[in-house]
């Protein structure tokens, strides 16, 4: 029994609607773990069963790379995927529930509204049928895909439609951004660029760790499969596809990259020995691959296995050609000085730690701070802040921090890399008032009805976990995993 969705996966709705559209691959086997029966039963939502050849199905349709299959077993990611399933399961049956219907006309407007299809500002057959063909879906599985959808964005619509937005929630979402705030703060960046890192303290560290600095090189062979090269016509049509099929079957019986590139007279190029950021030995970078493709590409671990790739529409050819890892030396000077920032970072985040744990305590104040700054022999600034952005000191995310924080009160503030850090004091704040006329109005209208969207969004979210009864079989599940 799954008493909580949340505990795995925290919103169901975050994850269904960012990603609308769902993109199809083709499904490698499972034997016989998807027969049907009672026994391959993977769920239950309320009444309904799910059978392990449905949630097989929905597998077909996900857009999983060759490191994603075998993370599979792995790790958690086949859970997260089943979770992902109740989400858009519960979903749709919410929008049956509320009547959301979309009427045939309404599919046939919306289709030819999307500038997607457009040609010369008008809606365009041809450019609808390209499309088609290019993704490699029918008409009518396309028209099924967007109806539901649209049936869904009509659902967060309708959550949202009630929330009224008041006069205080936009000055307070205005409050966000605009504020006049007199500060004392301690620059402790400052400080700790100026420690030193010891010759000792680095070698004990490569000593420790010096399989982590061994950098691995690879050489990838690519090429391009353009409808030009295999049919001599620049269309994405029937007769190129069926080149593309006849391709991926001679991959299959193992068919090797240079003598592919010679029957089809293919331009095969080679990208040298290369590391993660496709620099070579000298750093020089490779940048003659497609980028999706070099990421997809560098992270096998199997040489000289050549396989297809369909990036954003254009179709390649590739494959490992070599691979190795060159041991590091510690008088290199990339090695020497990614051991020092590794030991920077680690003494910067146990001192904030020890700060900020101090500060929710209270034994940090004021005085603790001027008397802290002595130690460290790093002056406090004074300042004023009176917007985002234009600050010469912090940057836009730092000030949002100066903001949240009270008048009279203390606090630690950082960026997400470490590179900022700041101990802040709040002297004196002042609100600035808005003016309900102005365009500002509007715009922090519009970001607090987000904000409030967002919270009934939450809540509806919550109250949906509870309506739903949802009994998932973990054995099913894990022979699922264990057959993979």
């Amino acid at each position: 029994m799954i008493t909580s969705i949340k505990k795995l996966f925290t919103s169901f709705f975050a994850k269904v609607f960012v990603g609308i559209i769902i993109l199809p691959f083709i499904f490698w086997g499972m034997g016989d773990v998807f027969r049907t029966g009672n026994q391959n039963v993977l769920l239950t939502i309320n009444s309904e069963k799910v059978s392990t050849s449905e949630f097989a199905n929905y597998l077909n349709r996900l857009n999983l790379d060759e490191n994603q299959r075998r993370d599979l077993k792995k790790t958690n990611l086949l859970e997260e995927i089943v979770y992902q399933y109740i989400g858009k399961e519960i979903i749709a049956l919410e929008v049956k529930d509320l009547g959301i219907v979309i009427s045939d006309k309404s599919l046939r407007d919306y289709i030819i509204n999307d500038k997607t299809f457009f040609k010369k500002e008008k809606f365009s057959r041809i450019k609808y049928e390209e499309f088609l063909l290019k993704s490699g879906l029918s008409a009518p599985a396309f028209e099924k895909n967007f109806s539901e959808q649209e049936k869904k964005r009509q659902l967060l619509s309708y959550l949202s439609s009630g929330a009224k937005i008041s006069n205080f929630l936009v000055q307070k979402e205005f409050n966000k951004e605009n504020q006049i705030k007199d500060i004392s703060y301690l620059d402790l960046t400052k400080f700790y660029e100026k420690q030193l890192i010891s010759e000792e303290e680095i070698q004990k560290v490569f000593n420790e760790n010096h399989e982590l600095f061994s950098k691995e090189v690879k050489s990838i062979s690519f090429a391009e499969l353009s409808p030009l090269t295999l049919t001599g016509q620049n269309e994405y049509n029937k007769k190129f596809f069926n080149e593309i099929d006849k391709i991926e079957n001679q991959l299959i019986d193992e068919i090797d990259i240079q003598s592919l590139a010679k029957d089809y007279n293919l331009n095969l190029n080679n990208t040298g020995e290369v590391d993660i950021e496709k620099k070579d030995y000298s750093g020089k970078k490779f940048d003659s691959i497609n980028e999706k493709l070099f990421k997809k590409v560098y992270p096998l671990n199997q040489t000289k296995v050549p396989k297809l790739y369909n990036i954003d529409n254009k179709f390649f050819v590739a494959e490992v050609t070599s691979a190795k890892k060159i041991k590091p030396n510690i008088n290199e000077k990339n090695v020497k000085q990614s051991i020092t920032n590794q030991i920077k970072i680690k003494n910067i985040f146990e001192n904030n730690t020890r700060i900020a744990k101090e500060i929710s305590l209270g034994t940090f104040n004021k005085s603790q701070m001027v008397k802290y700054a002595k130690e460290i022999s790093i002056p406090i600034n004074e300042t004023r802040i009176e917007s985002l952005k234009g600050n010469k000191v912090f940057n836009e995310d730092i000030v949002r921090e100066i903001f949240k924080t009270e008048e009279k009160k203390i606090n630690l503030i950082t960026d997400r890399t470490l590179s900022k850090n700041f101990i802040v004091f709040v002297n004196k704040t002042e609100k600035k008032k808005l003016d309900k006329n102005s365009k500002t109005y509007e715009k922090y209208k519009l970001k607090a009805k987000l904000n409030l969207s967002n919270k009934i969004y939450k809540t509806y979210d919550e109250s949906v976990n509870n309506k739903y009864k949802i009994d998932l079989n973990s054995k099913v599940l894990d022979r699922i995993k264990n057959s993979l």
